[in-house]
């Protein structure tokens, strides 16, 4: 199977200088208006009156609470996580039979340097004690879906709260992909995979899993650092490519309607 992919995504196993310095100043200036006083508190003035905005919502009515509650579960990750590949595999919706499986791969590649980023980020923020627990493990009066819908607390991994919330790790891959998608989308695509993209960040957020600088400030952190370092040197690319090779063989079999 040949790659068709047109040149931005094919990204050329090439280092970007320019883009790669203007990410990480972004991530560094997002990070310093999080750490500097000042900064800080209206970060934190910008973290409660969302939480109460959002969290709050969940006592206006209990269909409303059990939509939330449904898509906190850990079940709901999967089908979303479905969702956003079918979204790069779908034939013509924004990548050609011979584009997608190289964006497919792509994205893979760039997940695995938000990974890496990940892991020596988290070192970062224990070492310089950046870390806190959820919003509804520090706020009085948080309503807890876990408590609201038990049976799906105790079965279906209800996610409400953390002792270690930051960055928020759902939001950096949400954000990732439709970061790597915006690239690609135009007009309705773009502004359904940029809804789709907050929406699925919600949940955390209204079951109160997460502060919304967790998101914003974190997660933004490692989506811009990953970014940078899986699209703007060679790692995605060298990565799409190898596993093109090696997938050929079985991509060839692969009945013409897949």
């Amino acid at each position: 199977m040949t790659s068709n992919c047109p040149e931005l995504l094919r990204t050329q196993a090439a280092w970007r200088l320019p883009a790669l310095l203007w990410l990480h100043l972004c991530a560094l200036l997002l990070l310093a208006s999080w750490l500097w006083p000042t900064g800080r508190g209206l970060w934190d003035l910008l973290d409660k009156q969302a939480f109460h905005l959002l969290n709050g919502s969940l006592d206006l009515h209990p269909v409303w609470a059990g939509f939330w509650a449904i898509t906190s579960v850990r079940t709901f990750d999967l089908l979303a996580a479905g969702l956003m590949l079918l979204l790069i595999l779908r034939k013509d919706w924004l990548f050609s039979q011979g584009e997608r499986f190289h964006a497919l791969f792509t994205f893979i590649g760039l997940l695995g340097a938000l990974l890496i980023l990940r892991v020596l980020f988290a070192r970062l923020v224990e070492a310089y004690d950046w870390q806190h627990s959820s919003p509804s493990l520090m706020i009085d009066g948080s309503l807890r879906l876990s408590e609201q819908f038990p049976w799906l607390a105790e079965h279906m991994d209800l996610k409400d709260a953390s002792k270690r919330s930051f960055p928020g790790d759902h939001a950096s891959v949400l954000m990732l992909w439709g970061a790597f998608l915006a690239l690609f989308a135009r007009g309705g695509k773009l502004a359904l995979i940029l809804l789709l993209t907050l929406f699925l960040m919600l949940p955390r957020l209204v079951a109160g899993a997460h502060w919304l600088s967790d998101d914003l400030v974190g997660g933004v952190i490692l989506t811009l650092l990953a970014f940078a370092w899986g699209y703007c040197t060679p790692f995605a690319e060298l990565f799409a490519s190898s596993m093109l090779r090696l997938a050929n063989p079985i991509l060839k079999r692969l009945p013409s309607w897949v």
